[in-house]
């Protein structure tokens, strides 16, 4: 299927808009996509239309809420090939999803027990191991890169052990695009007895997700990368995992009865979602998830594949281009540097010319202190952008090197 990207372009009214008098160039996908008309109307639609709290009321707009918000249920679950909707939990975003897992998880695990991370990981997917470790004394271990950006499994392979009880990887780097082999790493730490957990933050937008497939305990991703609003995110996991984990936090919906002395909780997923839910969130995700599925999305996985590859082979040519993550398999996110210049200074001038990139470490320290760097800049590319935009990019960066304290 061929991409009308015209039409497609045209869901999105912010990118007709100018920044410094310029069109408006958003390359910074891997932090946040924009989003299509369609979702701004759902979130008007449930506000203007079915404002009430969700599972709770005996009225309309209360059934209407909850409708939309299990819709929004249903529409993830279809995303990632959930085997059922009740493993499908709503979060924050992937930062509190990986926190539930961790949190959650950590109620079992003792000071020796082992969990195994990769040295391309996001914060969210560092920090709450890294509390966890003080807490109960668990031991942190890190899969290496290869010098390519790609993980060693060899050296993953010796780090598994009896003691192994949590692997918790990115399913793509959000500053190398470098893909990894989830599956593969899946059943490694399985036949150690180990669970699972895929962060896909960086995949789910880009590429077809299918957690049975994987064969994942758990699977964490945001809506605001996959064309839909922020605050709302998914975590994934398997129904009996779930089933035997304790809540991740105390307060309305979450139970099943309270009584001085004697609480129960309640069913999968609701144990987990404690408080008022971000239903208008819930919703406006359905209408991304539609979005997305409307398109295909081989087909935004092939488009932005092109991009990327034809993006890279005109930036080589820039004298002084640093390219960081040449992974055989990428998603499509160039790191870069130009010469020694400065992260922050190509960024900011970039945006004086109406180009949104991202700059800075990306919350991956631990991968930039391996790389022997502060940071990078990165573009990162969606279905609506096009080749004339990566070449504004490459000649903006051509116009503003010589600029560059290099």
């Amino acid at each position: 299927m061929s991409l009308d990207i015209a039409a497609i372009r045209s869901q999105f009214p912010i990118l007709s808009r100018e920044v410094y008098g310029r069109p408006l160039v958003y390359l910074d996908n891997a932090a946040s996509s924009q989003a299509p008309q369609r979702v701004v109307d759902a979130i008007a639609k449930a506000y203007t239309t079915a404002k009430a709290n969700v599972h709770r009321g005996n009225h309309l707009l209360s059934h209407q809420a909850t409708d939309a918000m299990e819709a929004g249920r249903v529409a993830a679950a279809r995303l990632i090939n959930a085997p059922s909707r009740d493993e499908i939990i709503f979060t924050r975003g992937t930062t509190e999803a990986l926190n539930l897992v961790a949190a959650t998880m950590g109620q079992g695990l003792k000071a020796g027990d082992e969990v195994v991370v990769s040295a391309m990981e996001h914060h969210s997917n560092i920090v709450p191991w890294h509390l966890l470790s003080q807490r109960n004394g668990i031991v942190i271990k890190v899969i290496p890169m290869l010098p390519d950006g790609s993980l060693d499994l060899d050296a993953y392979a010796r780090l598994l052990s009896d003691r192994t009880r949590m692997v918790s990887v990115c399913h793509a780097s959000n500053v190398l695009g470098t893909i990894n082999p989830v599956k593969q790493m899946a059943a490694m730490a399985h036949k150690v007895g180990a669970l699972f957990c895929v962060d896909g933050a960086q995949s789910t937008p880009h590429a077809c997700i299918d957690v049975q497939d994987i064969d994942c305990d758990f699977f964490a991703f945001s809506s605001h990368k996959v064309y839909g609003p922020t605050g709302i995110g998914v975590l994934y996991g398997r129904r009996a995992i779930l089933e035997q984990l304790p809540p991740y936090q105390g307060g309305g919906e979450m139970i099943g009865h309270v009584h001085w002395g004697d609480i129960t909780w309640a069913d999968i997923p609701y144990k987990f979602e404690a408080g008022t839910p971000d239903y208008i969130g819930a919703a406006a995700f359905a209408a991304a998830v539609d979005f997305v599925e409307e398109l295909g999305m081989a087909n935004i996985a092939a488009h932005e594949q092109q991009l990327a590859e034809y993006a890279r082979g005109q930036m080589a040519a820039i004298p002084g281009m640093r390219f960081f993550g040449n992974a055989p398999e990428r998603c499509g996110v160039i790191s870069f540097l130009i010469g020694n210049a400065h992260h922050y200074d190509t960024g900011l001038l970039l945006d004086k010319m109406g180009i949104a990139v991202r700059t800075g470490h990306h919350c991956a320290q631990p991968l930039m202190d391996a790389l022997a760097i502060e940071g990078t800049v990165r573009a990162s590319f969606a279905v609506y952008n096009t080749e004339a935009e990566v070449d504004a990019l490459v000649a903006a960066i051509r116009r503003i090197a010589p600029l560059l304290d290099r």
